[in-house]
């Protein structure tokens, strides 16, 4: 199935489960899901795969373990695309980003010194620079309020020294155009100007060594 956009359908969906998030609910809407909002995104992953690698399709229930908030569905569907890609459709609209939202601790002890490293430092800078030219923003999932241990306080490059994580992102609010083919363009124009820091990662970070258990 050729990729053809989200309808309003989508909108309606989540607006219904934010006020009734339910079994009950996703049960009696189930088909609108598999129909308006995985069904589309399934097409667009098949087709931006031979560009920026496998994808996987998050699950929709929430992991309620060890979270206050019982509600068993989340509000949007989410897929990577490869190691570092990353797709969202929800009632917000359409999100597109890349990175890692927190590294291992493996990870980030070598984006620490290759952040520190003149070379490879002042290239992810560069990076930077030219992913937020380009209408993206560059953020993290968490940042230390000071200089990691081990690093000077007056580093040129103490912002990135201080991040957790290495993301971009943009997202679009909905509009006629997310329900057509050409919503495929923006998320292909969004991955490939994250295509450098996706490089970077993989010259500088790789994947983490570790066991999932010791990855935090």
């Amino acid at each position: 199935m050729a990729f053809h956009g989200w309808t309003d359908a989508v909108l309606d969906f989540y607006e219904g489960l934010e006020r009734d998030n339910s079994r009950a609910y996703w049960l009696a809407h189930k088909a609108v899901y598999d129909e308006h909002v995985r069904g589309p995104m399934d097409a667009l992953l098949a087709e931006l795969t031979d560009e920026f690698g496998p994808a996987r399709v998050f699950r929709p229930n929430r992991d309620m373990r060890f979270s206050a908030d019982k509600s068993p569905y989340k509000m949007h569907v989410g897929a990577t695309l490869g190691t570092y890609a990353y797709v969202q459709i929800s009632a917000d609209g359409l999100g597109v980003g890349s990175g890692a939202y927190l590294f291992a601790t493996d990870q980030l002890a070598r984006f620490r010194r290759a952040v520190a490293a003149d070379l490879p430092g002042d290239a992810l800078v560069r990076i930077a620079a030219d992913v937020r030219a380009a209408g993206l923003t560059v953020t993290a999932g968490s940042t230390l309020a000071t200089a990691p241990r081990g690093y000077p306080r007056d580093h040129s490059r103490i912002e990135l020294l201080r991040l957790k994580g290495l993301t971009t992102w943009t997202q679009w609010e909905p509009e006629p155009w997310l329900s057509t083919a050409s919503a495929k363009g923006h998320v292909v124009a969004a991955l490939r100007a994250s295509v450098p820091l996706v490089e970077w990662f993989a010259t500088h970070v790789g994947p983490s060594e570790l066991p999932p258990e010791r990855r935090r």
